[in-house]
This record gives structure tokens, C-alpha cells and sequence, in this order.
């Protein structure tokens, strides 16, 4: 029985009380949810994995692919966002002998939605039997697509419930669920507070928070909302206010910039100690800004404290695990328990958090941050993830200044 095996079935025991269909909504934290619960650390031991022994360009003798990735805009080794999603699905297809394949969207981050439908329906042309979509911009295509290619099972990351038809304000009508598009989503929220919160605890008062998207992407703007609010929880604590450059300036492709670099390099040379760097690969950026000006990045994601000696934590969701955990019932015969529902996961599911193991903080301890994680746990802390409620003077222990 193949090693990975042990750690989906933790997986699937944790996640199966993560389950819940919900209406149709673009907040996957929407009262309409339930909680989501579990104990398992399954992701521990899917970190141990060499994924870089594993190909990126694997070949097929018949030239047919099962597992296919369509990538979110941003390249696919952007040691964030599509490279964690793509390891899940490297190290289930070669632990399980599946053929894979990843098809980037043509024109970058010019993108269109034909494009990604494009690459959908290249997919699904090469033999998929499942792919999976990485990131919220895929809706109108996976929408098409998996309508088109109704043999086909897709799995929608930082997704939500998609519908074959909707009324008359847009919103999905009950019963019309598409059935074969299983969409994962993630509490963002929770893992920002914790990296603010501990910013914040460890000494920090000059913070930063740079997004991609524009603005205009859910995940990031939770994981945003959330730094903000644990930093502010932090500084109330401590008696002190704390200063907050927060921006969506030049990463609306999710890209590294002279742009964006210059404008980071401007916050640190003016006193920003520490910045959130929230973007796939925008992260480069960031790195460089803060090695010339000896400041501090937090990363975003995955765990990036190997991709740079100035970080000192991530604000993580369980990209790998999810993944292969929705692979698993695939091939297990149990992708109808999530198709056309939507899978919230959270702090309660061990889904977001702070890597303990490579902890770059000197005077807030893990001690600290697991008593703080219990407490979201058990309800005692709560974090709202309506990011619409951000705004300057909205925080009386963050000096918020939005940079436009």
C-alpha cells in the first residue's frame, strides 16, 4: 500500500466534518457555513516529500494525461499560490503511478476567460479525467467547461459552489448545482491574524501588507483583512497603536516589478520593519526590497522561509493536502460528496496556520501561538473575513494608511 495512503485517510477523517453546501457566495467563511472541525495534523507528513525529485513535464507513452492542472495566472513555480497546489497533485499522481500534465492559460496575465477555457478544453481533449483549477478567476470558464465535458470531474481551489443556471440578481438557484466541479476554499482570515498577531507580539510596529489582485482576488483580500485585525488585537494587548502601509499596487498580475519593488524598498527605507507579501510571485519583489534594506517579509501560502533568509514566517493554508485529498476521492469512487459542495477549510481542520518548524520569531513563542490558535479554535477568538469593512480609521490600534 502506497505511503502516502496513512496520510489521506487522516485527511479524509478531518476534512469529512469539514464539509458543507452553502449558497451561493463568494465568502466561503458566509454564516450560511457551518463550522468545520477536526484534530488530524495531516499535512505534517506531506511536507517530507522531495517534490522537486518529482517532473514537472512528465511524458505519457499514449500521450494521454489523467490529472491536469490549469494554473492561475502567475507562473507555475511561484513558490506560492500554483506551485503548492501543483505539488499536491505531483506527488499523489506519481505515488499512485498517474499520468499529469499542467496547461498554463495563453497570454500570462492578460489571460482571458476563452483562454482558460482553452486550456480546460485542452485538458479534457488529452484524456483528463479530472483537473484541477487553481484560483477564483476560473468561474466563467470551469463554469463552460465542466457544462461541456460532463464525462470530466474538476476541482475548483479557493472556489466556490458554481451553477448551471442562476435567478434574476445572479445568484445560484438551489437544485442547479453543477454536480462535477468540487470547489475548496480556505479561511485566509484566520492565517493573516496570526501572522499579524504575531508581528505584532514579537516587537514589530512598523508593518506592511502588499496584495495581488488588484483588489480584487477573495483569498488575498481575506488574508489582508485578517493581518490587519490580528495586528490590531496585538497592539490593544500591548497599550500601543502600531503603524499599517496596506496596498494593491502593482500586483494585479502576481508578478515581481521594478514597480512594485521600488514602492517596498520606499516603505522599508522610511521605517517599515516587516511586510506582508501576498501575491504568488510577487514575493521576488519583496525579497529584493527587503535585503537591500535589511527589513523583514512574511510570506504567503506555503512556507516560504527557504526561498529567503529575510523571512520570518508564512501565512499558510493547506494547498498540497486538499489537493490530494480531493484526488483521493476521485479515485476512490467518492467524488460525489463534493461535487457541487462547498469545502470550507479552516483553523479547525489544522487548514491555516504558522509553520512552527521553521519559526523566525525571537520573542513571540510557539507556546504563544498555539494557545492563540486554540483559541480560534474554540470560538473564544473570533475574526471577521467581510473585507469590504476595511478602511482607514476603522482600527483604533492600526494606523492604517492605504496606499493608492
Amino acid at each position: 500500500m502506497k505511503k502516502v495512503l496513512a496520510v489521506l485517510i487522516a485527511l479524509s477523517m478531518l476534512l469529512c466534518l469539514g464539509l458543507a453546501a452553502c449558497k451561493d457566495s463568494k465568502d466561503p467563511t458566509d454564516s450560511a457555513n457551518p463550522d468545520v472541525t477536526g484534530t488530524t495534523k495531516a499535512g505534517d507528513k506531506v511536507t517530507e516529500f522531495d517534490y522537486n525529485a518529482v517532473k514537472d513535464d512528465a511524458t505519457s507513452a499514449d500521450g494521454k494525461y489523467e490529472i491536469a492542472f490549469v494554473t492561475d495566472v502567475g507562473s507555475l513555480k511561484d513558490q506560492s499560490f500554483n506551485q503548492g497546489t501543483w505539488e499536491g497533485i505531483k506527488r499523489y499522481a506519481s505515488e499512485n503511478s498517474k499520468t499529469y500534465k499542467y496547461y498554463q492559460p495563453a497570454n500570462g496575465d492578460k489571460a482571458t476567460d476563452d483562454d482558460r477555457f482553452n486550456a480546460m478544453k485542452a485538458a479534457a481533449d488529452a484524456g483528463a479525467k479530472i483537473v484541477v483549477c487553481a484560483g477564483f478567476l476560473q468561474e466563467t470558464a470551469l463554469t463552460k467547461a465542466a457544462q461541456e465535458f460532463t464525462d470530466v470531474k474538476f476541482v475548483f481551489i479557493d472556489g466556490y459552489t458554481l451553477y448551471s443556471e442562476k435567478d434574476a440578481e445572479g445568484k445560484g438557484i438551489a437544485g442547479k448545482e453543477i454536480k462535477n466541479v468540487a470547489p475548496i476554499s480556505f479561511q485566509e482570515e484566520q492565517s493573516g491574524y496570526l501572522a499579524g498577531y504575531a508581528a505584532v507580539k514579537d516587537g514589530y510596529s512598523k508593518l506592511g501588507f502588499t496584495g495581488g489582485g488588484g483588489g480584487e482576488n477573495p483569498a488575498c483580500c481575506r488574508f489582508g483583512y485578517g493581518f490587519v485585525q490580528g495586528a490590531n488585537d496585538a497592539a490593544k494587548e500591548l497599550n500601543k497603536t502600531v503603524e499599517m502601509k496596506y496596498s494593491w499596487s502593482f500586483g494585479a498580475s502576481f508578478s515581481p516589478s521594478p514597480d512594485l519593488q521600488t514602492m517596498l524598498s520606499g516603505w522599508y527605507s522610511n521605517g517599515t520593519e516587516v511586510i506582508f507579501c501576498c501575491g504568488g510571485n510577487m514575493c521576488q519583489s519583496a525579497f529584493e526590497a527587503a535585503g537591500a534594506n535589511d527589513g523583514k517579509v512574511i510570506g504567503v501560502d506555503v512556507d516560504q522561509s527557504s526561498q529567503n533568509d529575510t523571512v520570518i514566517t508564512s501565512a499558510t493554508k493547506g494547498l498540497r493536502e486538499s489537493v490530494m485529498f480531493a484526488l483521493d476521492k476521485f479515485y476512490n469512487g467518492q467524488f460525489d460528496t463534493l461535487g457541487g459542495v462547498s469545502t470550507v477549510l479552516g483553523a479547525n481542520n489544522d487548514a491555516v496556520g504558522l509553520p512552527t518548524a521553521t519559526w523566525g520569531f525571537k520573542n513571540y513563542t510557539v507556546d504563544d501561538y498555539n494557545k492563540l490558535l486554540a483559541s480560534i479554535k474554540d470560538g473564544s477568538v473570533k475574526i471577521d473575513s467581510d473585507y469590504t469593512k476595511l478602511a482607514e480609521g476603522a482600527f483604533a490600534n492600526v494606523n492604517l494608511t492605504i496606499v493608492k
